[in-house]
């Protein structure tokens, strides 16, 4: 084992070689970082769980997890409310995960899908089958989830010259977030009162009603996607340094970009199609991740553990606040993350980068 430290990260990163020469680099502090999320993420799903019209003190909720509560705890908490959880931990694991992987790819921390106009897209197919169809939740989540993909190969397709790079991709996404900006205006002055509010309630991006049907699709994205995103971290890691040094280095950039990005929309449009638009849980959880650990690079598992914490603690603090299911969590996240945009921007600012 080999100790080293970076003077300008003033992080301590240990290196492990093993008998096959296979060579293994990690941050403690991000690991411990990473630990104190989880557990926070799991003490504020104990205690969401057991919040409510009936309330269920924490140990209740783990002896009903565990099949030895009382009926009607048992029913309370495994088929309404475990759900609801489930649902806001992985679509905030999504939208953490999908917001390093856009900050990465662009090398900028307005680089995330609210800005990207990724969750707008997403909003314009789910409103598509809301005011011209009429249609089902399912429906309305399979219009969220292609109108997400359509806005996304829109981006790389208009951002796409020798290459896609970071502030041209950042810029095409703003000019595209505004169109599908005025797209979903101009659908909600064609629908009728009914789907008008029908389609403002999803909009404003809510876990209320959320069932096991809105738990196994997100589960199989993210089994799927997770493993092929944190597969590629090393070479996400490596364009950073800039596509020559990487080309350099053996990295297929192009290829591990269009995969990662493409990683990115479905879990950004998957977890949108799950809740509706959360805003700013992708453009913050990556930011506070990185502050937390200290560390350099992407920080995926860090950024995915953090946006679960924050979703969950969000929508925590909105039921202990204002009561059960009276303020949608999407509002929550977009006050605290409309702050913490200003704030780095003053940030940014006072550094001279902007």
């Amino acid at each position: 084992m080999k100790t080293t430290r970076t003077s300008a990260t003033r992080t301590l990163a240990l290196a492990l070689r093993t008998g096959g020469g296979l060579s293994v680099r990690f941050h403690p502090r991000a690991l411990t970082v990473l630990a104190l999320l989880l557990a926070a993420a799991l003490a504020a799903s104990v205690l969401l769980i057991g919040t409510g019209d009936l309330t269920i003190p924490a140990g209740d909720v783990l002896r009903a997890l565990a099949g030895n509560g009382q009926p009607v705890q048992e029913f309370v908490v495994t088929e309404l409310r475990l759900p609801r959880v489930l649902v806001g931990l992985l679509v905030g694991a999504s939208l953490g995960l999908g917001g390093a992987l856009f900050q990465s790819i662009s090398r900028n921390p307005l680089g995330s899908p609210d800005v990207l106009g990724l969750g707008q897209g997403s909003t314009a197919g789910a409103l598509v089958m809301i005011v011209l169809f009429s249609g089902s939740a399912t429906e309305v989540a399979v219009g969220s989830l292609v109108g997400g993909l359509l806005t996304g190969l829109a981006i790389y397709l208009l951002a796409w010259k020798q290459g896609v790079h970071g502030y041209r991709l950042v810029l095409v996404g703003i000019g595209v977030c505004a169109l599908a900006t005025a797209v979903n205006g101009y659908l909600l002055t064609k629908a009728d009162i009914v789907d008008a509010a029908r389609a403002v309630v999803w909009m404003t991006g809510s876990l209320d009603g959320r069932d096991w049907s809105q738990v196994w699709p997100l589960l199989t994205l993210c089994a799927l996607l997770v493993p092929l995103v944190l597969g590629n971290a090393r070479g996400l890691r490596m364009t950073e340094m800039g596509d020559d040094v990487s080309g350099a280095l053996g990295i297929r950039v192009e290829r591990v970009r269009l995969l990662l990005m493409v990683s990115a929309v479905l879990l950004t449009a998957g977890a949108t199609a799950a809740a509706g638009p959360v805003g700013f849980v992708a453009l913050t959880a990556p930011q506070l991740a990185r502050r937390l650990t200290r560390s350099p690079g992407p920080n995926l598992m860090p950024s995915m553990v953090m946006g679960a914490t924050l979703l969950i603690v969000a929508d925590l603090a909105s039921q202990r606040v204002f009561g059960a299911d009276q303020l949608p969590v999407g509002v929550v996240t977009g006050v605290l993350g409309g702050v913490y945009l200003l704030w780095l921007l003053v940030t940014e600012r006072r550094a001279g980068r902007i």
